[in-house]
């Protein structure tokens, strides 16, 4: 027996939106992304909902080649605010440096990604609403980042070249 997906009513949407954001403060994802799929299926331009999605993929990233990257880029070029649609694509490509750096790839390898999120929140500062500095934030701690990490390898680097100047072989 194959079963249907049902249909959630408009008027439960407020507190499915609720339940998505309960989900992903109790690191359940994938509960949030399904809730925000039924949103989307009666209401397809629920701008919350987009919203939530996307943040709710972006939660299972891991480092893998299967991180669904370019859905979270497709459902963050949806959000119609202009300011929105730039600060999540920069969490976006945040997020993505941040778990690759986890995964052990090396800060140069990921300084595209980290220069692409900085653009997204400075042109998200531009054109923020007046109090929100969410965008500066964000950009602040995408900068704390790299000069920690960058601190690190140059560190690193060092330690090895001393290394190499200390075996006798």
């Amino acid at each position: 027996m194959e079963h249907a997906l049902k249909s959630i009513s408009k008027a439960g949407i407020p507190e499915a939106i609720a339940k998505t954001e309960l989900y992903r403060y109790l690191n359940e994802p994938e509960e949030a992304e399904s809730i925000c799929h039924d949103i989307l299926a009666i209401e397809p331009n629920h701008q919350l909902a987009l919203r939530v999605l996307g943040l709710s993929i972006t939660d299972q990233f891991t480092g893998a080649p299967s991180d669904r990257y370019a859905e979270v880029q497709a459902i963050f070029e949806r959000l119609e605010n202009f300011y929105e649609r730039f600060y999540y694509l920069g969490l976006l490509n945040e997020r993505r440096a941040k778990v690759q750096l986890r995964a052990g790839r090396p800060l140069h390898a990921l300084r595209v990604l980290f220069e692409e999120a900085l653009r997204c929140f400075a042109e998200a500062e531009k054109i923020r609403p007046p109090g929100n500095d969410d965008a500066v934030l964000r950009w602040n701690r995408c900068v704390r980042l790299l000069h920690s990490h960058s601190a690190t390898e140059q560190q690193n680097a060092e330690e090895a070249i001393d290394f190499g100047d200390s075996n006798p072989y």
